[in-house]
């Protein structure tokens, strides 16, 4: 499948992670009376990736997330020559699903932009947890992630079943962490929405890049040191158009 294509891929892909996952928060999570809260939104999150992990991760691999690709760059598993076209995709296919959302949202009387699902530290945290705090909690949830990726998807682990695994490994991050930073684990979920918010939700967004990256880093570093079955080196022909 050429770089075009998988790219292609990965723009929808993470196009659907933010309508469905970011749309869940605003949209849905506190209508009245029937608000789907945390839980929803987690598992709205959950199922976006469950469900594009089976339509496109046979195309792209389905990374979905700038951090999620770094971290199989370290793994061995992705080369690292495609990182930015990866790259580039999922934060176009936020960036795009977020003005759907946004067009979506304001089209209510009375619309006000608020949060917009994004995410924060300090006063913009929906509980008001530190810089420290939000860095070390986005930092082991994405290290996590990366773990159960690489093992869900080891050549010794059962086939087929890893888009359920990852996609409830998010679930349970976001339950981990919603009242934290609001989840981000992934810098593309966070720039989407924060290009719309403007303010601080820009001026904290490095913050929603360094630490997931710096977990996916320590995630594929853990996995190689301590649990990988050794795999066949990433083939050149990944990387031809």
């Amino acid at each position: 499948m050429s770089l075009y294509k998988r790219m292609i891929a990965e723009l929808f892909g993470t196009f659907w992670l933010v309508f469905g996952g970011c749309g869940a928060a605003v949209l849905a999570a506190a209508y009245p009376g029937l608000g789907i809260g945390f839980a929803g939104v987690a598992l709205a999150f959950g199922l976006t990736v469950l469900t594009m992990a089976f339509a496109i991760g046979h195309v792209s691999g389905c990374h979905l997330n700038p951090a999620v690709s770094v971290g199989l760059v370290v793994a061995k598993r992705f080369p690292v020559k495609e990182l930015i076209p990866y790259w580039v995709a999922q934060v176009l296919g936020a960036i795009l699903a977020s003005g759907a959302l946004y067009a979506i949202a304001s089209g209510k009387p009375g619309f006000v932009l608020g949060g917009f699902a994004t995410n924060g530290y300090g006063a913009n945290s929906p509980g008001g947890y530190s810089l420290a705090a939000c860095f070390i909690c986005e930092a082991i949830c994405t290290a996590f992630f990366l773990l159960v990726i690489l093992g869900s998807t080891d050549e010794r682990a059962p086939k087929g079943f890893a888009p359920i695994a990852i996609g409830l490994a998010l679930t349970l991050i976001h339950l981990i962490s919603i009242p934290v930073t609001n989840t981000s684990v992934n810098p593309a979920r966070s720039t989407g929405p924060a290009l719309f918010v403007h303010g601080e939700a820009v001026s904290q967004l490095w913050l929603f890049w360094v630490a997931p990256i710096f977990g996916a880093i320590a995630g594929a570093v853990i996995s190689n040191l301590f649990f990988a079955a050794p795999q066949e080196p990433v083939r050149e022909a990944m990387s031809k158009d």
